[in-house]
């Protein structure tokens, strides 16, 4: 019997439809991404923080190299100095076994010693014979300022506002309101009594002088001396005078007009004329109408009380540090070349 043959044309369109099959997933799959990869964008904030960061790291490493270089600086020096105190050392052991064999050396050094010990108080009285008030600060340093305390009549116009508090906003007014006392013990204003102080010390005894406190107005220091020149040879007045600054509680705003407007109060006029402050004036003759003051005003304050001072005085400002015033430097340093004063900044250690 003859065998039956298949038909296969079915079983060809499966295998084509298989293989068609094969090929789109094969294709989908050539086409789609399997590796994406999310792309974050960088916040140029953090990046920026990153920058500051670096530059700190790199600051630190020059300072950590020049503390290096310093240091073995100092090993060296250290080593020289070892090396001098040694032959010094020896040299003394020589000089005392000498003096030892010697007894008629000995006696010569106690001459010579005597001698010296008479030169230097003979040196003491010359150098403070001619201050009316010794003052005494820590150590003995002695300072390059270019104040010139000379002068007949010698004017101290001290800023007693709230500001003298402290160097910053917040802290001058967070301790305007405590009780007196306190306010009295502030650094800044105990800084400022020493340089009333100092300044004091350096008068000459031929000079007379007068003491003014201000802030929206002025004060003389000892009551019922307004107008009069004080007598800086008087030590009694001195000190009456350095106990009614220490006395006063600081408060209220800066009127620099009427600080000046006190010179009216003399016949004759200052020949000098020191202002301790720390800033340029927050309001003129009257209080602002508003309860801030604008630079621009502060300024404008400022020159408007400048040209109601006489001329012919100097000006010699101490400016005492305080944030917020970058135009207060600038201008009372023109003041000291317009007005052949002088200006200084002092540090915190002086005087």
């Amino acid at each position: 019997m003859p065998r039956k043959r298949r038909n296969i044309a079915f079983s060809l369109s499966f295998l084509d439809i298989m293989a068609c099959g094969f090929g789109a997933v094969t294709l989908l799959f050539l086409i789609l991404r399997h590796n994406a990869v999310e792309i974050i964008t960088p916040d140029s904030q953090l990046a920026a923080e990153v920058d500051l960061l670096q530059m700190d790291i790199r600051q630190a490493e020059e300072e950590k190299t020049q503390l290096l270089n310093s240091l073995e600086k100092i090993q060296l020096e250290l080593v020289e100095a070892q090396g001098l105190s040694e032959r010094v050392i020896s040299d003394l052991q020589e000089q005392e076994n000498s003096i030892q064999s010697d007894p008629n050396d000995l006696d010569k050094l106690r001459q010579q010693v005597e001698q010296l010990e008479e030169e230097t108080a003979q040196m003491e009285e010359v150098e403070f014979g001619d201050k009316v008030r010794e003052f005494i600060g820590d150590g003995n340093r002695q300072y390059l300022t270019g104040l010139k305390l000379g002068g007949e009549r010698v004017l101290i116009l001290v800023d007693g506002s709230a500001s003298m508090l402290a160097d910053t906003v917040v802290n001058a007014v967070r301790r305007r309101n405590m009780p007196e006392e306190q306010k009295k013990q502030s650094q800044k204003w105990q800084w400022t009594l020493r340089t009333v102080e100092w300044l004091l010390a350096q008068l000459p005894p031929s000079s007379r002088f007068q003491i003014y406190l201000f802030n929206t107005e002025a004060s003389v220091a000892i009551a019922g001396t307004q107008g009069e020149w004080l007598d800086a040879a008087d030590s009694l007045v001195l000190e009456q005078s350095v106990d009614a600054v220490k006395q006063f509680s600081p408060g209220s705003g800066t009127s620099l007009s009427n600080a000046f407007a006190a010179i009216a109060d003399f016949d004759s006029r200052p020949d000098n004329l020191f202002l301790l402050t720390d800033g340029l004036p927050t309001q003129g003759k009257q209080p602002p109408k508003k309860f801030m003051v604008s630079g621009a005003q502060r300024r404008q304050y400022f020159t408007a009380a400048m040209a109601e001072l006489p001329r012919g005085i100097p000006i010699n400002t101490i400016l005492f540090p305080m944030e917020g015033d970058p135009e207060a430097a600038g201008l009372f340093w023109q003041t000291a070349l317009n007005t052949k004063g002088a200006f200084i900044a002092p540090s915190r250690d002086w005087p």
